[in-house]
């Protein structure tokens, strides 16, 4: 039981990048072109502590839903999140770090 203590991370950056672009866990799983599942997301938001192949795919999809929402002409100034931006167990993971797409980030028209 101690181990599964060590495991959880609690509520990562990635939960709340998702809630500020008006994203929904489907929506990530939607646009994975990786099979991602609903409880990988879940879990990844959650803190469970994941695999980097995992953050890694995690990471991706976020981007990719991201780049789906923003207009063309918007897309070339999205800088694409990485694992360490989204998760403060990973290694590289900066506290400190500010989201360079945050001037990006509007009022969504619909939930994805």
């Amino acid at each position: 039981m101690h181990d599964d203590m060590t495991r959880d991370h609690g509520l990562q950056s990635l939960d709340a990048l998702v809630a500020r672009w008006g994203l929904t866990n489907h929506g990530l799983v939607e646009k994975s072109v990786e099979q991602l599942n609903h409880k990988q997301v879940q879990r990844a938001r959650h803190g469970r502590q994941l695999t980097l192949p995992m953050m890694r795919k995690v990471a991706r999809a976020l981007n990719d839903a991201i780049l789906t929402r923003l207009p063309k002409d918007e897309r070339p100034k999205f800088s694409p999140y990485a694992h360490k931006h989204l998760f403060n167990y990973a290694k590289g993971h900066d506290a400190d770090w500010t989201d360079p797409n945050a001037h990006l980030i509007s009022a969504p028209s619909e939930a994805c």
